[in-house]
């Protein structure tokens, strides 16, 4: 029976000293979402790199004595997407020819022949806009006196201020639905001041 105590004291005493295994570490979701969501983002990348096409430019662009290049630069402004059946085409100058002097802070109106080259009629709502190139010049549009059908043709006006500096002065238009969304062609006014 000894044998037995001695044996059996032996063992706690080992079992007593040995130590003891760490315990096991809780894993982390969110650092293995993180980790998951790192190596998708890796593989889109990538994927992304694969499918992507490289553009080598072939030829520089140089305007040409035909191609119009506006003297300022365009207001930065975000444009409406226009509705599709409005457009317009500039038809001609009724007054006010490209080059008229004027003098300092004169008043004058310009008007233009526009046709209504979409499928939506233009009602007394619809208006002129100021196109954003050089100088508004105090623009301010009259009204549209009537309806416009598809096909036909109709005069708008702008009431200007000659600016008080001499010098050329360039102020575009365009048209603009009931809605505020520009569309057509520009069309614009040409002064000499003096």
């Amino acid at each position: 029976m000894k044998k037995w105590i001695l044996i059996f004291s032996t063992l706690s005493l080992l079992m007593a000293c040995t130590p003891k295994a760490p315990p096991t570490p809780t894993p982390d979701i969110g650092a293995i979402y993180t980790s998951a969501a790192n190596t998708v983002i890796a593989e889109l990348t990538q994927t992304a790199a694969f499918f992507t096409p490289t553009f080598e430019p072939t030829a520089a662009f140089t305007p040409t004595p035909e191609t119009p290049v506006p003297t300022a630069a365009i207001p930065l402004e975000v444009t409406p997407t226009p509705v599709e059946c409005d457009n317009s085409d500039f038809v001609a100058d009724v007054n006010v020819e490209d080059g008229t002097v004027m003098l300092p802070g004169q008043d004058f109106v310009k008007t233009w022949r526009l046709k209504n080259t979409g499928s939506c009629t233009w009602s007394t709502n619809y208006t002129l806009v100021y196109g954003g190139y050089t100088v508004k010049m105090d623009g301010v549009p009259l009204p549209l006196g009537q309806s416009v059908l598809p096909g036909e043709e109709v005069e708008v006006s702008v009431q200007f201020k000659a600016p008080p500096t001499p010098g050329e002065y360039v102020s575009y238009w365009r048209m603009q639905n009931a809605l505020g969304y520009p569309f057509g062609d520009f069309f614009y006014v040409k002064i000499i001041v003096e």
